[in-house]
């Protein structure tokens, strides 16, 4: 049963306390007062936006930045109800706005399911906004009510006529809240691209009018096209596979691929949230998906029993579940725990893929051939791991002969820096602070992880050194609580080399130790490109475009130009008063903050697929200097 716009009212709004406790404790509703806690405002109101489409009555949703800071948010949805609440005798779009728990949501004739965070909705960002302005589309009026930090400023009150239906929030976040109060494109950009994705009847806008960008997500395919799009750099070898199954008033969807890549690439959704903690639907899956697998090759004579990881090698999987009563563990909605969504996961998934298998031998043949070889060389690792651990690498007990260790014990007040070279390294080992920070020379460039399998991996010198340095292990031994320096720092020549050392560095990183980058770790050097001699001084200069501006103050005929090929060119007192010294220094952080994109570009820069590489390069080519020039 679904309720028309005209029948959507004031009577279908529930009432479940009220505002105060909000802008008193604000990281009990949005998680924290930071720029993640900043975006969840903008997603609150655009879920709304969402569960109109998941209800069949929106099929737009505009995403705006304004140039003053704000952020308009508006549909083509039912238009939330403007008649008078029958209790509270209030408009209900006025006691949407200034009481928590409110809406329609608690009401499962207009929305089976929902996303929204914990139903606080639109109050949420009403309270912690300085000023909110609400617009709606409804009974062939446009509808407007202002509020402040909350609290009404003017009555509901009609301001013109309209044909068509639908609501429109611009909001100001509030400076007394929040850190930082500048919304992201490309953290705005990430979320619309898994709404469009995970619901393919909707056409979402993302404009930026500060920085002039723009973006339309909108992807027919629905999840199956979310694979494709993961995909595209990574050689898949069959058609994506896709189910939709309804069981117990759930439905599941599931799209899969298989590549020639070595990790596998899992995404989690329950009523369009994304579960980046997974839950019991993921359990569900990767229990369903190992059974299948090893019944289908032992019914066909292959003599292997295959883990839980080595039937997910290379493999590309979204699941989007929606759940009418979904139970969330933690504050932010991150992990299911329903116990019964793992046994309705299992059945359908273990059925649809029983079927895809018998229905396509020839794939499901090269699906086992590639999980036969994962197990093979998943045995080669875990004996290459073992060879390691007698040799005391891995176990931290004898740190590699290259590190120049500090005396600072404490990870959170000591760093190490990686260098290239061992003329680099040497200038770094003179140059440093002896007490906090320590030095990890590499020899040349270390082995490309995007093209490799971990038992490769684990027999190369340079990456065995990383791992040793940093203590944390890795992959199912990986364990950030180890970590010896909360500070790792990419130190490389300000060169083409250069570049290609940091890129396969941070691939490694970005593959086998995610979670330093996510918990804010690893770090980027910034050396100096140039030192400009002016008198007895010396100004140093880190990029073309820095250098063409001092040149313009300076004047060209008063000084002269020397230019750092390497690290190495610097002695150690400039390497230390240049990038090393925490007083003058400018370090780079590492940050995701578009996991997906991320993904794409490391596949795309470093894995087996040529011409994808070829057409990124000849379209960026005008945008990198020519630095030897």
């Amino acid at each position: 049963m679904s309720i028309s716009g005209e029948e959507y009212t004031a009577k279908h709004i529930t009432v479940l306390g009220n505002i105060e406790a909000i802008r008193k404790r604000p990281g009990m509703y949005i998680g924290s007062t930071s720029s993640t806690g900043l975006h969840h405002l903008a997603y609150e109101v655009i879920d709304n936006s969402i569960d109109e489409a998941m209800a069949g009555h929106c099929t737009k949703i505009l995403v705006r930045i304004e140039k003053d800071g704000k952020m308009t948010i508006a549909d083509n949805g039912r238009g939330i109800p403007v008649d008078h609440h029958p209790k509270y005798k209030k408009p209900a779009v006025e006691i949407i706005l200034t009481r928590p728990h409110t809406g329609g949501k608690f009401d499962r004739f207009l929305y089976k399911v929902s996303g929204g965070l914990h139903g606080v909705g639109l109050s949420v960002v009403n309270a912690l906004s300085e000023e909110l302005d609400i617009y709606i589309k409804k009974h062939k009026k446009i509808y407007h009510q202002k509020f402040r930090r909350g609290i009404p400023v003017s009555q509901l009150k009609v301001i013109g006529d309209t044909s068509e239906s639908g609501t429109q929030v611009t909001f100001k976040p509030d400076h007394e809240i929040f850190e930082d109060i500048n919304f992201h494109f490309e953290t705005l950009s990430s979320r619309l691209r898994e709404l469009a994705f995970l619901n393919k009847g909707v056409k979402i806008y993302l404009k930026d009018l500060k920085s002039d960008r723009e973006k339309v997500f909108e992807y027919t395919g629905g999840i199956a096209s979310f694979i494709e799009y993961l995909n595209q750099n990574k050689g898949p070898f069959h058609p994506v596979f896709v189910m939709e199954r309804e069981k117990d008033k759930v439905v599941v969807e599931l799209a899969m691929q298989y590549t020639n890549t070595y990790k596998e690439n899992l995404f989690t959704f329950v009523n369009n949230i994304n579960t980046i903690e997974g839950g019991t639907h993921l359990s569900g899956f990767k229990t369903a998906l190992t059974r299948t697998i090893n019944n289908y090759a032992a019914n066909n004579g292959v003599d292997i029993r295959f883990s839980s990881d080595d039937v997910r090698e290379g493999l590309t999987a979204v699941l989007s579940l929606k759940v009418p009563e979904p139970q969330f563990e933690g504050q932010t909605k991150t992990k299911l725990g329903n116990s019964e969504i793992k046994g309705i996961v299992d059945s359908v998934v273990s059925e649809a893929i029983t079927t895809f298998f018998e229905e396509n031998p020839k794939i499901a043949k090269d699906i086992i051939d590639k999980v036969s070889r994962a197990a093979k060389a998943r045995e080669a690792a875990r004996k290459a791991r073992e060879l390691v651990r007698r040799k005391s690498l891995l176990e931290g007990s004898t740190l590699p002969g290259k590190l120049a260790d500090c005396s600072e014990t404490n990870p959170e007040k000591s760093e190490v820096f990686i260098v290239e070279g061992d003329s680099a390294g040497g200038s770094a080992k003179q140059g440093r602070d002896r007490e906090f920070q320590a030095i990890l020379p590499l020899r040349g460039k270390i082995l490309n992880v995007e093209k490799a399998r971990l038992n490769k991996i684990l027999k190369n010198n340079e990456i065995i050194a990383i791992i040793t340095a940093l203590g944390t292990g890795i992959e199912e031994e990986f364990n950030i609580n180890n970590l010896r320096y909360h500070k790792v720092i990419i130190m490389t020549d300000s060169d083409v080399d250069g570049a290609h050392i940091a890129i396969l560095l941070l691939t490694f990183f970005f593959r086998y130790m995610k979670l330093l980058i996510e918990a804010g770790h690893i770090y980027m050097a910034q050396p100096p490109l140039y030192g400009i001699k002016v008198g007895k001084g010396i100004r140093y200069i880190r990029d073309e475009k820095k250098l063409k501006q001092a040149m313009e103050e300076i004047g060209r005929e008063n000084v002269s130009i020397q230019r750092y090929k390497g690290l190495g060119e610097m002695n150690p007192e400039q390497l230390w008063s240049t990038t090393m010294d925490p007083e003058n220094r400018v370090l780079k952080k590492i940050t995701i903050e578009d996991a997906v994109e991320a993904d794409k570009i490391f596949s795309m820069l470093m894995g087996e697929e040529v011409a994808p590489r070829r057409e990124y390069i000849q379209k960026h080519a005008a945008e990198v200097i020519n630095i030897d020039a």
